[in-house]
């Protein structure tokens, strides 16, 4: 990934914050064919490892989970992003030196993929999984409100995925290269939008002055 030093993003609640925040991830596996893209919901687990780990699961029949026993994967996680119009800078009506571009916050996650077949294992990952998801309904679905008779063969159907990281690259592209004035200009022109985003910029200060 392209990445100026003055797009990086170090801070570790920042970048855990956007794995949980948008849990589905490009899941990105070398094969015998070439290079492969799957969309899995991951969990991230900070907690797991020195770098946090991440947990999921795909159908049996999808060959992604052959490819395991500790193959280098990357995973991909995008967070909000939105088209900047250069009319929102102020600086337009001065020098008209300015052009349309794109914001964006993602983050790179690299690690080995290991896949697990344990029954016991996958269950409560399910279950674990459906709770997170569903807590903020009113009635909340279980796994359990569904009959065991049913629930065994759709486990036997799933392969459980786990991904201890090596590392995480954040991009957090959100007009740090614009003057203040601009980056309130950008806030402004998306908040009705793409208010997450508006969010960011506000949020996120301009690069240190060592940074070229």
């Amino acid at each position: 990934m392209y990445l100026p030093r003055h797009f990086e993003q170090h801070d570790a609640a920042a970048l855990h914050g956007l794995l949980r925040d948008h849990p589905l991830a490009t899941l990105v596996t070398t094969t015998a064919e070439g290079l492969s893209a799957d969309h899995v919901p991951l969990e991230f687990d900070a907690t797991a490892g020195p770098h946090g780990t991440l947990f999921g699961h795909v159908a049996r029949a999808n060959p992604v989970w052959q490819h395991a026993n500790g193959a280098p994967v990357l995973a991909v996680f995008s967070g909000p992003q939105a088209y900047v119009s250069p009319s929102w800078y102020p600086s337009k009506a001065a020098t008209h030196k300015v052009v349309p571009t794109w914001n964006y916050a993602v983050v790179h996650a690299h690690g080995v993929l290991e896949a697990v077949e344990d029954a016991p294992w996958l269950h409560q990952l399910v279950s674990r999984l459906t709770h997170h998801h569903e807590s903020g309904r009113e009635a909340p679905w279980a796994v359990s409100d569904a009959p065991d008779d049913y629930v065994q063969p759709m486990l036997r159907a799933i392969v459980g995925i786990r991904i201890p990281l090596t590392r995480l690259v954040g991009k957090w592209k959100v007009s740090q290269n614009r003057s203040e004035p601009d980056r309130l200009g950008v806030a402004l022109g998306l908040q009705d939008k793409a208010s997450a985003m508006a969010r960011l910029v506000r949020d996120t200060g301009p690069p240190h002055k060592d940074t070229p």
